[in-house]
């Protein structure tokens, strides 16, 4: 009995060791996208994974020093050609948001968001998930010249 016990805690454990493989956030793959098309006239400056652990983890946010006058560019991709539900956010130091990549009104995901700094300070990048089943994605900020 004891060895039946022990065999199908065994195979249990071998099959959600298995699942959850399959579940892992390669973002690499969607950084390298992001990267393969900058566009011209950028510097390449930081990239982040978006992991949201099988929707586990509904929010991530990374902070990140802006410099006035600066103009920054935030690139997002997943596995979605039309990046759909990946949102992201950008607060300032205050936590104040300055802008979306998301058009509530219109449902429509953009691939990223752009803004020139008025003020040198930390700023917030905050990623979530709208109505996606796919919680992995990638995103790029670059500073255009």
């Amino acid at each position: 009995m004891k060895n039946i016990l022990f065999t199908a805690m065994l195979l249990a454990l071998f099959f959600c060791a298995k699942n959850s493989a399959f579940a892992q956030c390669e973002a690499e793959k969607y950084t390298e996208k992001i990267i393969g098309n900058l566009p011209d006239g950028t510097t390449f400056l930081k990239s982040y994974k978006i992991d949201g652990e099988g929707g586990n983890k509904p929010k991530i946010e990374y902070p990140y020093i802006f410099r006035q006058n600066s103009t920054y560019l935030i690139n997002i991709a997943n596995k979605d050609p039309e990046l759909k539900g990946v949102v992201l956010e950008l607060y300032d130091a205050n936590r104040n948001l300055i802008g979306t990549s998301y058009d509530a009104s219109g449902k429509k995901f953009r691939p990223g968001l752009g803004y020139t700094c008025s003020a040198t300070g930390v700023y917030y990048l905050k990623f979530s998930f709208e109505g996606s089943k796919d919680f992995c994605a990638a995103a790029v900020l670059l500073l255009k010249k």
